[in-house]
């Protein structure tokens, strides 16, 4: 787009940001977010206009607006999650997706192989789990592994443990995006081979009423931490009209603001693994609604929540 149509198509949403004031927090992040996207776009194409260094200043009276006194500094905190980190998912909503399909070919692959091959399992899960859970299968407790520690326990350890693994791969994207791939790879490998060893035992439907209670929060999660490291790769793999090192930098920022943001929920998915998963006996109808529960917050926080403030923040342009 040329610069003269790109302003006279944005010029009176300016005028209006820069005239009218407000002091709702909620308008004033709508507006920062929306002039921080037009300056994006002005850097990126016409780096050195007049139009750039103006939307510079408008972004920066703007900013000052929201910060300006303690009050709304205790705000930041609910404003990142209303829309900064919603629209950073809007925003690399595409490596969000290849994520997404990269762990669900893992799973298959990890289906199929352990289908085609009674020694896969084995090889992924090892010899102690399997033996460990066929024992427990044998009691008639088969997921009896999620009891055997105490509860405050097991929260520490797995939210320590997830939270690292999410680190090291989100980190690993500095490898021009592989590292990601190979750890949404191996991670989507192992959660089909260890599914379809449970459906394989007759314990499929019984494994998803258990086990996804938590695994729903905690998967989609990695999903989302891979997309954050695909990003990191991207700055690198295509920095456009900016140097390799700039790119880079603007893609490690929101990179990062998308990982730190879905700690949070991996935190919970921990909590719930340690202290609501181990009562593997509650009835189907709690399951059930936990599981949906935790399936519809990530799709509509991650997915449907984004689509709608893009659209808000397009139809007031």
């Amino acid at each position: 787009m040329k610069e003269a149509l790109f302003v006279k198509q944005n010029a009176e949403k300016w005028k209006n940001y820069e005239a009218l004031k407000t002091d709702s927090p909620d308008e004033l992040a709508q507006r920062f977010v929306d002039i921080t996207n037009d300056l994006a776009y002005a850097k990126t194409f016409y780096p050195k206009s007049k139009t750039t260094a103006y939307l510079n200043g408008l972004a920066a009276v703007l900013h000052q607006a929201i910060y300006k006194n303690k009050k709304e500094e205790k705000g930041r905190f609910f404003r990142y999650w209303k829309y900064e980190l919603p629209m950073l998912f809007y925003t690399y909503r595409k490596q969000i997706l290849y994520s997404f399909i990269f762990f669900v070919l893992a799973i298959s692959i990890g289906v199929l192989s352990a289908k085609y091959d009674d020694r896969f399992v084995r090889l992924i899960l090892g010899d102690g789990y399997v033996n460990m859970t066929n024992e427990n299968i044998a009691k008639g407790d088969p997921f009896g592994v999620y009891k055997n520690e105490n509860e405050f326990v097991m929260f520490f350890q797995i939210a320590a443990n997830n939270t690292w693994v999410s680190f090291v791969m989100f980190v690993s994207g500095v490898l021009l995006s592989i590292g990601p791939v190979y750890y949404l790879l191996r991670n989507g490998i192992m959660i089909g081979a260890f599914e379809y060893y449970f459906f394989s035992k007759g314990l499929g439907a019984q494994s998803i009423l258990v086990i996804w209670i938590h695994g729903t929060l905690e998967i989609l999660s990695i999903v989302v931490v891979g997309g954050a490291g695909l990003v990191l790769g991207h700055g690198l793999l295509f920095p456009k009209t900016y140097t390799r090192i700039e790119a880079f930098k603007r893609s490690g920022k929101d990179a990062t603001k998308i990982a730190v943001g879905i700690i949070p929920i991996i935190l919970l998915a921990a909590f719930v693994e340690g202290f609501v998963t181990r009562h593997t006996g509650m009835p189907i109808w709690l399951s059930i609604s936990i599981l949906a529960a935790s399936l519809s917050f990530m799709v509509w926080y991650i997915v449907i929540y984004p689509w709608q403030l893009n659209r808000r923040l397009t139809e007031d342009k």
